[in-house]
Parts: C-alpha cells; structure tokens; sequence
C-alpha cells in the first residue's frame, strides 16, 4: 500500500504540526497507511510541544513533484551480460520491447543491448569464438548432457566439413577446440584423443562406449544435439554471453527519485525511446519506454490547516490530494475528483479533528490529545482569539482531561517558550510565522509572531523596518507586515513597508499609524488582519 503524506502548510505552526501527526493517527487507525510531514523548519514553541508529550518530530518534505519512481515503469526488466544472446533476443520479443538494460554480475548497470545488436552480430560478428556457458549451449541447442568438465566454455568453433581423412591429416585439435560433428567416429576418436574442448555432437547420433570413456579420461566436455551439423553451427553463436557483442555502455540513464519533467526534458533532446532505470548505486532497477509516462502513480496526500497552493508543498499540482481539513477560508486548490473537504470556521484544525475522533469512535491517547489541545491553545491565543468558538472551548477542556493537563498553566508555559526570539535574526523572526496572499492582484505578505515582551522589538524596531523594506523591494510586495502579538495584553504591535503607509492608515481604526503601533484587541491574522486589510485595498 502507497503511503499517504499528511501535512500542513509550508511555514508550519504549532497547529499545523500537531494536527497533521493527529490526523496520520486517526487514519492509521482506520486502515490507511499515513505518514505525517512538516514543510519547513518547525518553531520553538512546537518543539516545546513535541518535546513536552515525547513524540518525535515529523520529517521534512521536500516536494511531492511527480518522479520516475511514481511512474508504473516496466521494473525488473534487465538481463545479465551473461546471459545468452537468444536468451536477450527471446526476452525482447516475449516482452515486446526493442532494448533491454544489460547488467553485471552485481546487477549495475553496464548497457543496452538492441535488437540492431544481435542483428549486426549475426552478420559481422566472431564466428569462430564460442564464450559462454555449458547451459547456454545446451539450452540454445535443446541438447543432453553427455559429459561436463567445466561450467564454462571458451574456445574456437570447428566444424567437421571434410572427409575424415583428410580432416585428421590437416586439423589441428587443441583444448581450445570446440568441435561440431554428426557420426563421424574416426573424427571423434581422433577429437577425444586429442583433449578438445568440447565436442557437439549433432543428429543424436550415438557415441561409442570407448570414446566416452576416453573423453572422460582427458576431461572433454560433450554435448548431444537433435539438430544438424548445418543447423548447429549456424544458431550455436546465440550460446555466447551477451557481453561477446558490441552493445551500448553510455546509454543514458535516469535515477528513479529523478522528477519526470527532467526525463521529458532530456528525452526532446535525445529523441530515445528507452531510458534505463537506475537507483543512486547505479543498481538498475528496469527500462521506462516513453508510452510509460502516461501511467502514472501520483503521491497521494491529505491537507490539514491549508488549502491554497501558495502554502502547500512544492508539486502539489502533480499529487493526488485525498483529502482536505482546515478552519481558513476556501482557496485556490482543486482537484480532478471529489474528495472529503472539511472546511469549519473553527479556532483550530484540532477542533475539527477532536469532532472526527469522536464520529469514527477512535479513542484519542494521551500523547494525541497533548498535542491537538497544543494546536487548540496555539491558534486560538489560549482562547482568546475572536477566532476562538464555544466547539474550541470544549474541545480544550476535554482534552485537557484525557491528557490529565491544567492547560491554562501549561498555555502559559508553552507560550512563554515559542516567544523567544533569542538566537534568530531579524529575517528568521519575520518568516517564523509568514503567509502570503494576494489581493486584488497584489502580493501581500504578513508575518506574525507572539510576544511575552515587546521591548526587544521596540527597541530595535529601525532594523525591523529595514528589513521589511527591503523584503518589500526585492519580492515586488504591495505590502509586507510583521504583527508582534502580545498575548498578555491581547494586542499586536505592527511593523511595515513604507509604501504600505496609506492603506495601512486607514485599516485599523489609526488614522496615522507608526513603525510599532499597538492595535488593541488585533490578534487574529486571518478573522482580523487579512479581513481589514482586503476592506481598504478592495475599495482602491
């Protein structure tokens, strides 16, 4: 079964972490095999989390872009270099392909071997060398073992054409000497004799007791074939190993976690029609044609507190989203199929999950329930927020109870240790917590962090408005805004571009803002800020 990633947006908070390790939770439980991932560097308030209730952090995903391995490719298709070539001939027809990865006896991949090879082999290859196994020439000829001294053949071929006479007089047999004879016992005698390599014997003719017996004696190898002396030498060269033949060595290759746009890329260029597969230790792995591209496993995942393309993972558009839960407004994302959308005007993607624990009868852990009432906490300004409603405020409570958690004290605790900005640059602070957006054709960027003392802000807040202009100017912004939200006095303190000035005068019931202004009562960007913003910008 594919696994199924489970994620929040690409700035991950604490209840975009908490929610997507709850959601994998609940999906486990049902049967689904889910894995949950963060997209970005998590905060230190949700490392307090995780740490809190010991669960591990989830692991970073980097993209869900459509890669080779998605593809349903034709794997395990490679032969060994030293297998036959009838054996490579009769695996591309039976396969209906025209090319098929060579491999060594490590299975790394070493070429490509066409049917143009074995062709042009067949007309100027070495007639004379046999290179391969006992097998394969038993296997090529459909011939019985009579007697075997060695595994494998190596030697010149020899045909027994003339009379026997003159062929004793005038032939030179070696060790070396691959012999191909019907019942010609002279020459047979005269063969084992000699110590040859191996002797084909054609027609099923039958051998004579002594010759066996002396062939045994100076260890010559021999096989019987129900083909003819012509026949015989004829197809006896398709025993040889495949790596006797000139093949492609530098075909080029494509690792599997390889996106596919590449390979599309590259395959305009190069105009193939077979790309081999490999994985990172060049270990090939099968053959992709390029009729392959169309059949298709996209990643499969489920969305938790987002629901625009903006702030979802890199490739979304290539995935296959299953599903969707969040408590924002309905964005941009869409899909070919429908699909479960649970969209609330909740405080915390943890409510609404609180509220499908109960409806599949899932029992929420201790841990599980440390971490939704987290989020519930984190999103809702420990119940503070506007956004905050009476299904948030029960939700709390009963988790509260199964986590055995006073969650007003540890809320306290928990945004104490997420407000320190100690060790962060100016830049790390303005992205800890930053979303885009786009309003009437405007990009719009706005940051928001918690606070427990905004002195440290006031206090530098010149560097702050630098730093916001510069992001402003170098990321074509119409506005570009930190919100330092102070969570004792429920308010937030606003830092922002300069030409953000005028619309940003008449958002908030300040006619003349400052760098640093305290908004009473704003603390929620998304029921709040975003809302106010839209209101004056709309209007222009």
């Amino acid at each position: 079964m594919k696994k199924i990633y489970v994620f929040g947006h690409k700035k991950p908070d604490t209840d975009s972490v908490t929610s997507s390790i709850a959601l994998s939770y609940l999906k486990q439980c049902l049967g689904m095999n889910t894995e949950p991932r963060v997209l970005g560097d998590i905060n230190n308030e949700t490392k307090f989390v995780l740490e809190y209730f010991q669960v591990q952090q989830p692991k970073y995903l980097n993209d869900v872009k459509l890669q080779i391995k998605d593809l349903n490719y034709r794997r395990g298709y490679f032969i060994s270099n030293k297998e036959s070539i009838l054996k490579g001939f009769q695996y591309m027809s039976e396969k209906g392909i025209s090319t098929i990865p060579v491999v060594d006896d490590n299975k790394k991949f070493d070429g490509a071997l066409a049917m143009k090879d074995i062709a042009r082999n067949q007309i100027s290859g070495d007639y004379e060398r046999l290179f391969t196994s006992y097998d394969h020439i038993i296997e090529t000829l459909d011939g019985e073992e009579i007697l075997r001294f060695d595994d494998e053949i190596d030697g010149e071929l020899l045909v027994a054409s003339f009379k026997s006479t003159t062929f004793i007089e005038n032939v030179n047999i070696t060790e070396r000497t691959i012999l191909i004879v019907g019942d010609r016992h002279s020459i047979i005698e005269y063969a084992v004799e000699s110590g040859a390599k191996l002797l084909i014997i054609t027609g099923n003719h039958q051998i004579r007791a002594n010759h066996i017996e002396i062939a045994r004696q100076n260890k010559v190898n021999i096989i019987r074939t129900p083909h003819s002396s012509f026949d015989t030498s004829i197809h006896v060269g398709l025993s040889n190993y495949i790596k006797t033949i000139k093949y492609t060595h530098d075909l080029l290759c494509f690792d599997e976690d390889r996106d596919v746009n590449d390979l599309i890329e590259a395959s305009n260029k190069t105009r193939f029609s077979y790309y081999p597969i490999v994985d990172k230790k060049n270990n090939c792995l099968g053959l992709l044609k390029l009729a392959d591209l169309q059949d298709r496993s996209p990643k499969k995942v489920i969305l938790v507190d987002h629901n625009e393309y903006a702030q979802s993972v890199d490739g979304i558009e290539e995935a296959e989203i299953l599903e969707v839960v969040d408590h924002h407004k309905i964005g941009n994302i869409g899909t070919t199929l429908p699909i479960n959308f649970r969209n609330m005007p909740v405080g915390s993607t943890n409510t609404i999950l609180y509220l499908q624990f109960q409806e599949n009868h899932i029992k929420i852990p201790k841990q599980i329930a440390g971490l939704m009432l987290s989020g519930i906490i984190s999103d809702t300004l420990l119940l503070k927020s506007p956004t905050t409603t009476e299904l948030d405020k029960k939700a709390l409570k009963e988790l509260a109870k199964i986590a055995e958690i006073d969650y007003q004290a540890y809320g306290m605790e928990m945004f104490k240790k997420g407000s320190s900005i100690k060790g962060k640059t100016k830049e790390e602070v303005l992205y800890t917590d930053f979303k885009n957006f786009e309003i009437d054709n405007k990009k719009v960027g706005i940051g928001q962090i918690n606070t427990m003392d905004i002195t440290e802000f006031l206090n530098e807040k010149e560097e702050y408005h630098n730093l916001i202009n510069k992001v402003a100017a170098q990321n074509e912004y119409y506005i570009v805004a930190l919100f330092v939200t102070d969570i004792i006095h429920n308010g937030s303190y606003i830092f922002y571009n300069d030409s953000a000035q005028d619309t940003l005068d008449n958002c908030f019931g300040e006619p003349n803002i400052e760098q640093g202004t305290y908004l009473d009562g704003y603390v929620s960007r998304k029921k709040q800020i975003i809302p106010a913003i839209m209101r004056i910008m709309e209007r222009k």
